[in-house]
């Protein structure tokens, strides 16, 4: 199974100018294979494949040949991929790539990819300079990418251990939301909590940033010194804040799984929640549904479910928050706790879309756990106050950090099916 891993690179300027050209060739490759198939569409022609497109891409370009032929590939793929959304959607009215391109991102596979004392070697040719980058590769990483985001960087396919067979036979669904990136709940009555509150307010101080930016740059004539290098400040803004976005969403995905592997999980249901964007409800909740990738947490999800060997699927979550899972009355619910004005349950919200999915995913009814362990992804960097004494006003902020895990102790409080629980600090 293989995995991709991001470096960012530092390039000099010299170096700088290379990997820009690179692309360029690359987007050339890309603006020849699109006319090509633009003109066999106006005249009616057959379309060309595979073969026609490396022929007429074959030793016109500053680049690898594998490298070329990976552009053509991709090419082919969208193609084959709009083809399908067209006849499965056709109210959708998806057009052949027409675009012309100015950059696209440069390919290399696996036995064009060189490592030689602590870097890496990426051919552009022959009798053409390599790109050398400082970059200490593993030994059992394949295919790199040239991509720019907000700076250039290099990502490489990389192997991954799978396990061989699944930790069990049990069945848990996950309920994506934007406040609690995930609640999982198994039909064995266990119950977990990942907050998303880091991420979200990781969002909202890169959207106040960037808004102050933005006014300053407003002011300046577009394109002069002092509105690029407002410019540069802003890219670089962003690029942190994905960075350390795309770590806590990998921390928070990571304690999914692992919750799953410890309950002997087999079969994992991930809800989709389509849709959720079509309604209006202000401006400052359509930002923030805007804001909401629950794209990447599936695929982050379904990707680690993978690599343990766990089964998973997608579906529709729709009408799974707003039942009672114990009488089945539906009303719309208010703040995180659910209470049924019928029957009197009471129950963490998230939790409750999570159990009502197992009857839509695999046909059961399940009780409602007694007890929620509520987890953070962790500390999206190493910071001064980690290594300090805890206080006991700081004993509700301790985070799970993936090297020395906390311990909590769940202990359920009430009666009938209350869903609430206490936790405290065990000491390692």
């Amino acid at each position: 199974m293989n995995t991709v891993r991001v470096y960012r690179l530092q390039p000099t300027q010299k170096l700088f100018v290379c990997l820009k050209a690179a692309q360029m060739e690359a987007a050339k490759v890309w603006n020849l294979c699109c006319e090509a198939h633009k003109q066999a569409r106006m005249d009616h022609a057959k379309w060309p494949g595979r073969n026609e497109l490396q022929k007429a891409t074959k030793g016109q370009f500053a680049l690898h040949s594998q490298s070329v032929q990976m552009v053509v590939h991709a090419f082919l793929a969208n193609i084959d991929t709009t083809r399908q959304l067209r006849q499965t959607h056709p109210k959708m009215q998806m057009k052949y790539p027409w675009r012309e391109k100015q950059f696209y991102p440069v390919k290399w596979p696996a036995q064009a990819v060189s490592r030689e004392n602590g870097r890496v070697v990426l051919p552009m040719g022959k009798g053409r300079k390599s790109l050398v980058l400082p970059i200490d590769l593993p030994e059992n990483s394949g295919a790199c990418s040239l991509v720019w985001n907000n700076g250039f960087e290099l990502h490489a396919c990389v192997e991954t251990p799978q396990e061989k067979e699944a930790p069990g036979d049990v069945h848990a669904t996950v309920d994506l939301g934007e406040i609690h990136l995930a609640a999982v709940s198994t039909n064995t009555g266990q119950a977990m909590i990942v907050t998303g509150r880091g991420i979200r307010s990781l969002k909202r101080q890169r959207t106040k940033q960037l808004g102050k930016i933005a006014k300053k740059q407003s002011r300046c004539t577009k394109y002069s010194k002092r509105w690029k290098k407002i410019q540069r400040a802003k890219n670089k803004i962003k690029a942190r804040a994905e960075r350390r976005i795309r770590d806590m969403r990998h921390k928070a995905t990571r304690k999914v799984i692992t919750f799953c592997q410890e309950q002997k999980v087999g079969s994992l249901f991930i809800g989709n929640p389509h849709g959720v964007r079509n309604k209006d409800c202000g401006r400052h909740h359509n930002q923030r549904m805007a804001l909401w990738e629950y794209g990447k947490d599936i695929d982050y999800l379904t990707h680690k479910s993978k690599q343990a060997h766990i089964m998973s699927f997608t579906g529709s979550e729709r009408g799974t928050s707003s039942q009672c899972p114990a009488c089945g009355h539906k009303h719309k619910p208010k703040n995180r706790n659910w209470a049924c004005k019928a029957c009197g349950f009471t129950g963490h919200r998230d939790i409750v879309g999570s159990a009502n999915m197992h009857k839509l995913a695999f046909n059961e009814h399940v009780m409602f756990p007694r007890s929620v362990t509520y987890l953070r992804p962790g500390l999206s960097r190493r910071s001064s106050r980690a290594d300090a004494p805890l206080a006991s006003s700081d004993a509700c902020c301790l985070s799970q950090s993936p090297d020395q895990p906390l311990l909590l102790e769940q202990v359920p409080t009430g009666t009938g099916h209350t869903g609430e629980v206490a936790q405290k600090l065990i000491p390692f």
